[in-house]
């Protein structure tokens, strides 16, 4: 029976999904045949597949802005104790003087994405049975199209794994083979079905959003602030839609389904990368996984792998 590990797509809080996935296969032993990612999930599951959580850990809480971008097009604010992304007008002026199309440019994440997924590591994962999958938005076509490991060398895979992350309009608009692609989750936020139309008969889901929003959301007091809202309010009921599809999809082909969502809204801007944060994530992430599973039995709490 194939088993998938699905991880959805959620910037910096992909951080509480390797959480999530080391208690998964470190302490309940899962070991998965499937790997599907959109967005921060496609950076978390090559590294998944191959088990190499330590490095993972280290990749998801040692990341910066500058990890990301060359062309940064966001200023961090804080009202409270919340903080909030509006947009560089320099940064904007600047690309909009060089004709370019978007906001901002993430060039950096190609070079760190190589850095932390090297040729060797590819290659050992190709040897693999296992399926690693991601997710990308073909704009060209106005189609969501799935991207195999075992179909590609290791310099277009990786460039899949960026496309897959690039947040449009904000970070890079990419050309492959004549089509342009951004983020997988511009169609596809948590792709479930893919899994199980390649064959998976138990599914792993971790979705990086609460279950219930518990609070109102903060919305920009300038046209590109509150573009920024309006594109996470589409990209949640994508995600709404995903869940309802996948779990309708598993119904109809006898798949077991199990759903991780955060417990609380982890951060409404999930393209800040702090790493205090997201080592706390990480921590959070494991221990709701194991309160998941111990919830009725309630032992004494499991302890993580110090990296």
């Amino acid at each position: 029976m194939k088993k998938a590990l699905v991880i959805s797509g959620g910037g910096s809080k992909g951080a509480f999904a390797g959480g999530v996935a080391e208690y998964l296969i470190r302490k309940q032993g899962k070991e998965y045949d499937i790997f599907v990612g959109t967005s921060t999930g496609s950076l978390l599951i090559p590294q998944l597949a191959l088990n190499k959580i330590e490095k993972l850990h280290y990749a998801y809480t040692n990341v910066n802005q500058r990890s990301v971008f060359n062309v940064n097009p966001f200023v961090v604010r804080k009202k409270g104790n919340r903080e909030y992304v509006t947009i560089n007008y320099i940064t904007t002026l600047f690309q909009f003087i060089r004709s370019k199309r978007t906001f901002g440019e993430s060039k950096n994440l190609r070079k760190t994405i190589a850095k932390n997924f090297s040729r060797a590591s590819f290659e050992m994962l190709i040897k693999t049975n296992k399926e690693v999958i991601v997710s990308v938005s073909n704009l060209s076509k106005n189609r969501v199209e799935y991207k195999s490991l075992h179909d590609y060398d290791y310099e277009s895979f990786l460039d899949w794994i960026w496309m897959s992350c690039n947040y449009i309009p904000f970070m890079s608009l990419v050309t492959k083979n004549g089509y342009e692609y951004g983020d997988g989750g511009l169609g596809s936020v948590v792709p479930i079905r893919e899994a199980i139309r390649r064959g998976a008969k138990e599914v792993d889901v971790i979705i990086l959003e609460s279950e219930n929003m518990e609070h109102n959301k903060v919305l920009g007091k300038n046209p590109f602030s509150l573009m920024i809202g309006i594109f996470g309010f589409v990209l949640d009921q994508i995600e709404y839609h995903n869940i309802s599809e996948g779990i309708l999809a598993a119904k109809h082909n006898d798949v077991q389904l199990n759903l991780y969502y955060t417990p609380t809204t982890l951060t409404e801007n999930s393209l800040i990368f702090n790493k205090a944060r997201m080592t706390q994530w990480w921590q959070e992430g494991f221990d709701y996984a194991h309160e998941k599973f111990n919830s009725l039995s309630s032992p004494l709490p499991q302890k993580r792998e110090s990296f």
